[in-house]
């Protein structure tokens, strides 16, 4: 039994959202909850969110996505 905490945080590293999941609780499906509502230039992730849709959402927005990509991803 565990628990992931995952958190968006300022550009000063403050946190403005916390999510709490189940350990084994994938990234993915946290990913659009967290940045849901924020106005970034960029946005900066764990290669755990790292996915196209995510990508997409982000540079919908008008913001950058700074995530590295996964080693199984076929679009690095």
């Amino acid at each position: 039994m565990s628990t992931k905490i995952h958190a968006a945080v300022g550009a000063l590293g403050n946190p403005v959202r916390l999510l709490l999941t189940a350990g084994q609780a994938s990234e993915y499906d946290q990913a659009n909850e967290l940045i849901e509502g924020f106005d970034a230039d960029y946005v900066l992730a764990d290669k755990g969110y790292g996915n196209d849709e995510l990508v997409e959402v982000v540079e919908k927005a008008g913001a950058v996505a700074v995530i590295p990509p996964r080693r199984n991803r076929k679009k690095q």
